[in-house]
């Protein structure tokens, strides 16, 4: 049902057609009408029925839509087409490019008043500033979006609420993003809205907190249904969304082959789409991968190409993170001095509000090389600062491993009671595997 303009609205709108169409009153009205009827309805003291509506547009010229809205159906086909455009910009890497264009569209929508398209372009917005690595400004459009479409069913605001989950997590946010995905996920379930894509969208992007947070079984049973999801859903690239982010699991569990054969077919999917940037993803996944099984020489060749996609494409939170964990792998390949680096460049782009996980990363590989170097107050401070980072994000898992280092380093160096405290705070960490602060976990789908 189109929703109309108001009679004021619509009566000046139909005075103007005619006018300009040099019709009279009695011209338009008949043979339906009376001139009398026109002339009450063009001063707005009647609100027309939709036959009415449709009699004065076919003899105006105009499509219903454009008398009962001001816009034709031909302005809002033009301006979806050119929303998809921008996607379409925005994956092949074009990221500031896409932005500027979701932008223009953005307040094309507010002048014509088109609430859903409004919503598109702010999640448009969203997925670029997230790349450009804004992610204060990435909360906002999405937040934006999510009032556009308030009055709409929980399915179809789970995109701009997965938005707003992520760039909390990419801020290190841990217990907030997880929050606000398990919320929707026990909502919907609960609620019997068994959409399949929100529910492998919501599913596909709770595993990466999960996985830091330390909750490797909730992970293993996020991906799990999103393995099982996955044949009910159409979208190609949520689809490959999920493969990369199940192969996380799979590699925690120790099936690399696995893991290296669902990035495999994600970066397959990237491919055939052309999507860029997810594709670099798809690299850096696989790099990790490699790293976790000691194939060092195929993970740098992996990580670098994923770097350099990023790099090209100007997605810098992206490559900051991959720089840290190519620092890694260089590092492990007694190449230390060319990590070191890339690290203090790292450290330059990324903050505490911003990869606050990879910036512990870096500053916990630059302890470890300070260890090597024998500069074991340098080593002490990198420690400190990225326990500090990992503490406040809710990292359990790289927690206990950092206060292990610290603690060792401590003790080598005379100060035993502070050893002991560092290896108490990481035993506090690793009393419970696999669980954290998190509540009960959310209702699941009726597979």
């Amino acid at each position: 049902m189109v929703e109309r303009d108001g009679p004021e609205v619509i009566g000046r709108r139909v005075q103007r057609l005619r006018v300009e169409r040099g019709l009279t009153q009695r011209q338009l009205a008949e043979p339906t009408y009376t001139p009398a009827y026109v002339s009450t309805l063009e001063a707005g003291r009647v609100r027309p029925s939709d036959e009415a509506l449709k009699h004065l547009a076919e003899r105006l010229g105009v499509e219903f839509a454009e008398l009962a809205t001001g816009r034709s159906a031909r302005l809002v086909t033009d301006l979806r087409l050119r929303l998809t455009e921008a996607q379409r910009t925005l994956a092949t890497g074009e990221t500031e490019e896409a932005a500027e264009r979701y932008a223009e569209l953005l307040t094309e929508a507010e002048t014509h008043g088109l609430v859903d398209e409004q919503a598109t372009a702010l999640l448009g917005l969203g997925e670029c500033v997230i790349e450009l690595g804004e992610l204060e400004a990435a909360r906002e459009y999405f937040e934006r979006a999510e009032t556009c479409l308030a009055d709409a069913p929980l399915p179809v605001r789970v995109p701009a609420l997965r938005g707003r989950a992520v760039a909390h997590y990419l801020a290190g946010e841990l217990r907030y993003a997880v929050y606000l995905l398990e919320s929707a996920l026990d909502e919907l379930n609960r609620g019997g809205l068994h959409d399949p894509d929100a529910l492998l969208l919501l599913y596909a992007s709770v595993i990466g907190p999960y996985m830091d947070m330390g909750a490797h079984a909730r992970a293993a049973q996020a991906a799990e249904f999103a393995l099982a999801l996955a044949p009910q859903v159409a979208d190609p690239a949520l689809v490959a969304r999920m493969h990369r982010s199940v192969a996380r699991t799979l590699l925690a569990e120790g099936r690399i082959a696995e893991a290296d054969a669902s990035l495999a077919k994600a970066a397959e999917l990237y491919r055939q789409l052309q999507i860029r940037t997810e594709l670099a993803n798809c690299h850096w996944m696989r790099g990790y991968v490699y790293a976790q099984n000691g194939e060092l020489d195929r993970s740098e060749e992996e990580l670098r190409e994923a770097l350099t996609m990023l790099s090209a494409k100007r997605a810098a939170l992206y490559s900051s993170q991959v720089a840290v964990e190519l620092a890694d792998v260089l590092h492990r390949r007694g190449k230390s001095e060319e990590a070191a680096e890339l690290l203090h460049g790292v450290l330059s782009d990324l903050s505490p509000e911003r990869g606050a996980l990879h910036s512990a990363a870096a500053h916990r590989l630059l302890g470890i090389i300070a260890e090597d170097a024998r500069d074991t107050e340098a080593a002490e401070e990198h420690y400190v600062r990225a326990l500090s980072l990992l503490e406040r994000a809710g990292a359990a898992g790289d927690l206990a491993d950092l206060c292990r280092l610290l603690g060792d380093l401590l003790r080598r160096t005379g100060r035993v009671e502070a050893a002991l405290d560092a290896y108490r705070t990481g035993l506090g960490h690793r009393t419970a595997p696999g669980t954290t602060t998190l509540g009960p976990a959310p209702a699941q789908p009726p597979l």
